[in-house]
């Protein structure tokens, strides 16, 4: 089953979780059912990465302890 969702109306914003620093900052895009599109900032045309929603929150659990 192919879950790749079309992007192309997705809206994007800064993660809460990147601290606004120049060389470390995602964006996501919302509105999508059980999935977190995620991109790199700086290269927003480049590849995207699409999480479940359990599988980011891991993700995210993971990061923030370090």
């Amino acid at each position: 089953m192919n879950r790749t969702p079309d992007l192309t109306a997705a809206v994007w914003r800064k993660s809460s979780y990147s601290d606004g620093g120049a060389t470390n900052c995602i964006e996501v895009a919302d509105g999508y059912l059980d999935l977190v599109p995620v991109r790199d900032s700086k290269v927003p045309d480049g590849g995207v990465l699409v999480f479940g929603v359990a599988s980011w929150g891991a993700f995210v659990a993971h990061t923030a302890r370090g």
